[in-house]
């Protein structure tokens, strides 16, 4: 479903209407640039500690450092996000994939024997 996504919204990445050529096309670059930082980057990572807590592990601080700053980034993004709705449904697969994440990873945590 991903690629579906990123390939429908490459295609419609210029194609905003409203917008001067030069917004626009600042915005497809930016657009574009956080595309490939998250394809190359952000989602096999995701797709690791996704694994990993399915696997039945706790997430570990570089972990949870890792997923804040994906949040971030997102609630950074969110505003130019929001001008382009062709985004939604990868957002909505962002955010639905962090969530299976940090639940998975709480019910680990609390399955995990503590001392004390």
């Amino acid at each position: 479903m991903l690629e579906y996504v990123i390939r429908i919204n490459k295609h419609n990445a210029t194609d905003w209407p409203g917008e001067s050529m030069t917004d626009t096309s600042k915005e497809a670059g930016v657009i574009m640039a956080l595309e490939e930082r998250f394809e190359k980057q952000r989602l096999p990572r995701l797709l690791s500690l996704k694994d990993k807590v399915d696997g039945g592990d706790v997430l570990d601080d570089p972990d949870i450092e890792f997923l804040e700053q994906v949040i971030n980034d997102a609630m950074h993004s969110k505003p130019l996000m929001d001008r382009h709705p062709e985004w939604q449904s990868f957002c909505a697969y962002v955010v639905h994939l962090y969530e299976e994440i940090t639940e998975k990873a709480l019910q680990n945590e609390e399955k995990r024997p503590h001392p004390g």
